[in-house]
């Protein structure tokens, strides 16, 4: 026995809660590979449930991840290894088999619970989930997925065609194409984005009502799917589910400021802060939002009196998404947004709010990226000094002109430092870096198409990051203790930047309206890397750092809201 992992390494937490009960000699359970690598031990993660029997109480035992470097037996086969063979640091959540169904408040700090219906020998409880098909909204959603099927839940994404995610990544969920029928290109402007997603919604809503309802009528699994969890901005979705009777909880990808932002939107139209009329507006202080200017609020680039009605009834199908949901989860945590947390549970009172963020950090490791990551470029990390290094990346969606990336090019050239560009392909619409910056750079920068964006920024040798300013990035680059230089586009990355320069502290805001420069880049890359300044924005970064980590700690505010967000989904 135990053959096949005879070279375990280890178990990835410490071993909690299992002392109360005598261990039996070996311990049967079945493995479902992941297709992640640990870079570190250059070893496969694989995901384990395991449940055994004690005395003839079953105790069920909650997911833990194995690494190991020996081959490993093939996905789903059942295995036994003794005791001995187990390097005994994991944490081990355990309960009777008895079924407990508590309301969100009921659960003590800590206590375990998992989503087998009935016992360990029943079925487990079945979530859905609908991201919508953009890269933003995509990761923060298979994030959630990944964190509650490690709590014991079974997971099925439905998914349109568009953006489709690819199943061989996560060989341990169900997928579901939901065909919409749409273009294949993809949105090229703000007002194209706005026409999307609303698009999105009617053409999905058909093909996805006959899907659900094929799910739900199949033997048994009506009384197995516990919920479904769809993107704020997919209101036709929520409304289809709920017609057929499945609970339904909405996953907001921004912040929580950034949604206080969606439901204000309306007095924000009423007095007269939207649309905007002129130029000279763009600076006046919103009192209402601190700390946004006009410029910072949603919708504000919107063009046009079109594209300015596309906002406000895309904001607002979100905020009725949210409003008519069993519960509303939102990728932030209480030690970042309090007080906006605060006002939204205000907002949406009888609608329960789960902070259960930063997803990347709670979830167990996985890839739902569309690109694929050039991971050489950690080993070039691994050859630079700490903290020399600027990572520079726009995100997944975002869009600059050629202009804009020569004068940025020319910017971080004339800085004099050292920097890692995951330059998208497409990002500005056809055009390339300008000649000579190659030569001009050489020895001191590393361009790829698109890299492994956590790892990049937990990496030591990265001292800051230049960023479009998404929730995600934004996020990644806070938990990264990394100070940003921002660079705003579109939709809620005006704020996110306010946020990280007048907030936070923690970085630069480059004015997201006018042609860049490429002197003012330069004299932005250097503030943020070099002198008093950039040390003050950097310690400030790793406060951040301090307090995400801390959420997600045992007890911490984050683990605490999962455990009510479990606990929540099994009552419904």
């Amino acid at each position: 026995m135990g053959t096949c992992l005879r070279s375990l390494v280890s178990l990835s937490k410490k071993l909690s809660k299992i002392t109360a009960v005598p261990l039996p000699d070996s311990i049967s359970f079945v493995l479902f590979p992941r297709s992640s690598i640990s870079r570190s031990k250059r070893a496969s993660v694989l995901e384990s449930n395991l449940c055994f029997s004690i005395s003839s109480n079953h105790i069920v035992v909650r997911t833990i991840v194995i690494y190991a470097r020996a081959p490993l037996p093939p996905a789903h086969s059942p295995c036994e290894v003794p005791l001995s063979h187990w390097s005994l640091r994991a944490s081990l959540e355990v309960e009777p088999s008895t079924p407990r169904h508590p309301s969100t408040d009921s659960m003590a700090p800590g206590e375990a619970n998992t989503a087998t219906a009935g016992g360990p020998c029943r079925r487990r409880r079945r979530v859905l989930l609908f991201p919508l098909p953009y890269q933003g909204h995509i990761n923060p959603m298979f994030q959630l997925a990944g964190l509650l099927h490690a709590r014991g839940f079974a997971v099925t994404v439905f998914h349109a065609s568009f953006n489709a995610p690819d199943p061989s990544h996560h060989p341990a969920y169900d997928f579901v194409p939901v065909p919409e029928g749409l273009p294949a290109a993809g949105p090229g402007t703000v007002v194209e984005t706005l026409e999307h997603i609303l698009a999105l919604n009617g053409s999905l809503e058909a093909p996805f009502r006959e899907r659900l309802a094929a799910l739900l009528e199949a033997p048994g699994a009506g009384d197995e799917v516990a919920c479904l969890v769809a993107d704020a901005h997919l209101l036709t979705l929520v409304d289809v589910a709920r017609e057929q009777g499945v609970p339904t909880l909405v996953l907001r990808t921004g912040s929580a400021a950034c949604f206080r932002n969606f439901v204000a939107n309306p007095m924000l139209c009423d007095r007269g802060y939207l649309p905007v009329s002129g130029e000279s507006e763009l600076d006046a202080p919103v009192r209402e939002l601190p700390p946004y200017r006009v410029r910072d609020l949603m919708g504000a680039d919107s063009s046009g009196r079109h594209g300015h009605d596309l906002m406000c009834k895309l904001l607002s199908r979100a905020v009725e998404a949210v409003r008519a949901s069993a519960g509303f989860l939102l990728n932030t945590f209480d030690a970042l947004e309090a007080a906006d947390l605060a006002a939204t549970r205000r907002d949406l009172a009888g609608v329960p709010v789960f902070d259960v963020g930063p997803l990347h950090k709670l979830s167990p490791a996985s890839s739902s990226s569309l690109l694929q990551q050039d991971r050489s470029c950690l080993d070039w990390l691994d050859a630079q000094a700490p903290a020399s290094v600027l990572y520079i990346s726009f995100g997944s969606l975002a869009s600059m002109s050629g202009a804009d990336l020569a004068e940025a090019a020319w910017g971080v050239a004339d800085s004099g430092q050292p920097f890692l560009w995951a330059l998208r392909p497409g990002l500005a619409r056809g055009a390339a870096l300008p000649d000579g910056f190659a030569a001009a750079t050489e020895g001191r920068g590393l361009v790829v198409g698109w890299a492994p964006q956590e790892e990049v920024l937990a990496h030591g040798a990265v001292g800051g990051f230049w960023t479009h300013g998404g929730w995600n990035s934004a996020l990644e680059g806070a938990c990264g203790g990394v100070p940003m230089l921002c660079r705003p586009c579109f939709g809620d990355q005006m704020g996110n930047a306010r946020h990280v320069e007048h907030v936070w502290r923690a970085g630069i805001a480059l004015d997201g309206g006018g042609v860049l420069e490429r002197g003012a880049v330069e004299a932005a890359v250097r503030r943020l890397m070099r002198g008093e300044e950039g040390d003050g924005m950097r310690g400030r970064a790793r406060e951040l750092r301090s307090r995400a980590a801390a959420a997600v700690a045992d007890g911490g505010s984050s683990r605490l809201s999962v455990d009510k967000l479990v606990n929540h989904i099994l009552s419904l």
